[in-house]
């Protein structure tokens, strides 16, 4: 039996109030040879109920006064413990939930090092340890098997510890599992700041890193097959496209592609009846003319055509209005009555471009220009609707061009871990990016995946609210709606499909709280802003008060680990990795840089 440390008094539904002994008040109490910790806030006791012992969670204490009337009045206090149940041990094994109520007269008593243990700890077989209790220093095996078969949420201010903690739960995993994932697992870590991209997480015989950059040419490539790359929703993302114009007139490009696949130089054919029905047209439409001079000057580069088109303007007469061409002073040719000079001026010099070795993003543009004149020669969609498609996909084909690779055949990557690392990317392509190399990683699993699932995906996302936040006013209403609702579906329904997520942020109330309350698990570091405080008391049922009251002041590297896969939170400081394991993500030392 360990130490009593005082009796029930009050039992009012879950509240149950203890007046302690007078030998409670010690910091730490040694009994039988063990060690038991003393009474005090987020500690833990038993109470003694028949067979069983009640555990309970110390939420409160509190000094009673009484008056003994002997020669004078004599005033003594009395400590009273506020408890709640959370469960209770039978047969040696802590059962969570509350089963059983204790009576008034119950004793209590402390609980040893080895029993408060055991009410966290649940794989005694292989043990997954990432960090102690924070108070009781007592080191805790995590179920990794429950853990990593949900989606994880890790939230914390700058310098909290927050890269620590998914570098540590991804590490840990790693140096205990990886022999054993072969070939049934992937994880991909969308990587914003380079912090991975070192000795982090595995070896490079298990991790493959992705660097991409917009600024120079030598960067790597995200690989994407030119089937994923030529559909109307990949292209969507990638240039934010809206719903009811964009989206339809992008699904026409690539429907228009995919019909004259098989025949041979379709594009250079395209290309040149464009030119002849805008420039024979009887009813001429400046809009498309200028149209085709973009296109010869941003992708033909073409002088002579160049120069040609710059001699061709509206003319009206003899109750016509045709494009014609200025040869001179007073000199011009109807382009749509003189075949035999349309073919020596401009066929000839459409022929000799050659279209069939064109980039995919030059192609896109291409196509998209063509197919723009085209609706609006048939009146089928409106030019300023379409235009601003057009300048984003002119302005980002170059940075986009530099960080993708669209092939005819892409080969699978062996290495259980990739990193992308998006560092040396622009920010608009940072806003983007991800949302297509997510997409990708979780049709291509979908595609592939049994039921029930035999292989999974696991998405790791650090600085989560670059690409997740609902806070961006430099976007579209229905482009941030598509990016929420992507993510959302895959929170929602990826599970199901053995595709998991891990979300780290340090401002968690500007994800999506959808995608928030869809997590089931929770690291949750020091924030001190309200914002923050507010959702997390919303959408985490399993946050208790008293560690929601100490959200704010937390240490660095100590946090609130709570969710599905544990019966009740912990208040966790989590190990620090060695140096060369750590993300590169550390505080600048000033003394270092300032020193003498």
């Amino acid at each position: 039996m360990s130490i009593p440390i005082g009796a029930v008094i009050s039992v009012m539904g879950v509240e149950v109030a203890v007046k302690a002994f007078e030998n409670s008040n010690h910091e730490t109490h040694f009994h039988g040879g063990k060690r038991y910790k003393g009474i005090s806030i987020r500690e833990f006791i038993a109470i003694e109920h028949g067979f069983r012992e009640i555990v309970c969670t110390v939420e409160g204490e509190f000094l009673d006064e009484k008056n003994y009337e002997t020669e004078g009045t004599i005033k003594t206090f009395t400590r009273k413990l506020k408890v709640k149940p959370i469960g209770y041990f039978e047969d040696g094994a802590f059962k969570d939930g509350i089963k059983f109520l204790p009576k008034i007269g119950d004793i209590a008593r402390l609980l040893s090092e080895e029993q408060v243990s055991n009410i966290f700890e649940r794989n005694t077989v292989e043990s997954y340890i990432i960090g102690k209790l924070l108070k009781e220093e007592l080191a805790v095996s995590l179920p990794w098997g429950r853990l990593f078969n949900s989606h994880l949420g890790i939230f914390g201010n700058t310098g909290s510890g927050k890269s620590n903690t998914l570098t540590k739960l991804y590490t840990v995993l790693f140096d205990n599992k990886i022999e054993a994932m072969g070939g049934r697992s992937k994880f991909v870590f969308l990587d914003f700041n380079g912090e991975y991209t070192g000795n982090q997480l595995a070896s490079e015989n298990h991790k493959r890193v992705i660097r991409l950059k917009t600024r120079t040419d030598d960067g790597d490539k995200f690989v994407l097959h030119e089937d994923e790359f030529w559909d109307a929703e990949t292209l969507g993302i990638l240039f934010q496209a809206t719903a009811n114009t964009q989206r339809p007139f992008l699904r026409r490009v690539t429907s228009g592609r995919k019909r004259f696949a098989n025949i041979p130089n379709s594009l250079n054919t395209y290309l040149r009846k464009t030119f002849r029905n805008v420039l024979t047209s009887s009813d001429p439409n400046l809009e498309a003319l200028e149209l085709l001079k973009t296109l010869a000057r941003n992708v033909t580069y073409d002088q002579g055509l160049m120069d040609s088109l710059g001699k061709v303007a509206r003319q009206s007469g003899n109750n016509t209005s045709t494009f014609h061409h200025v040869i001179g002073p007073g000199d011009w040719r109807f382009l749509a009555n003189d075949d035999n000079f349309y073919n020596s001026e401009f066929e000839v010099k459409l022929n000799n471009i050659n279209l069939s070795e064109v980039s995919g993003f030059n192609e896109l543009l291409i196509r998209s220009t063509l197919q723009v004149i085209r609706d609006v020669l048939s009146g089928s969609a409106q030019y300023d609707h379409i235009n601003p498609l057009l300048r984003r996909i002119e302005a980002l084909k170059s940075d986009f061009s530099r960080v993708l690779s669209v092939v005819d055949s892409v080969e699978v990557d062996p290495k259980l871990i990739t990193v992308i690392s998006l560092r040396e990317c622009k920010q608009e392509v940072k806003k983007i990016l991800p949302i297509l190399i997510a997409k990708h990683h979780y049709e291509q699993h979908k595609a592939v995946v049994g039921s029930p699932p035999t292989t999974t995906l696991h998405l790791v996302i650090d600085e989560a609210h670059n690409i997740l936040s609902q806070q961006s006013n430099r976007e579209a209403e229905s482009w941030k709606d598509y990016r929420l609702e992507l993510f959302e579906e895959i929170v929602k329904e990826g599970r199901k499909f053995g595709v998991f997520i891990t979300l780290a942020s340090q401002r968690p109330a500007d994800i999506s709280p959808t995608i928030v309350s869809q997590l089931h698990n929770y690291f949750i570091h020091r924030l001190v802003n309200d914002r923050d405080l507010a959702l997390l008391e919303n959408t985490i049922s399993t946050l208790d008060s008293v560690s929601r009251s100490q959200i704010p002041s937390l240490p660095q590297g100590a946090c609130v680990v709570t969710g599905t896969t544990f019966d009740i939170p912990m208040l966790m400081q989590i190990d620090k990795l060695p140096a060369n394991r750590e993300p590169d993500s550390g505080d600048v030392q000033l003394d270092q840089i300032w020193g003498d």
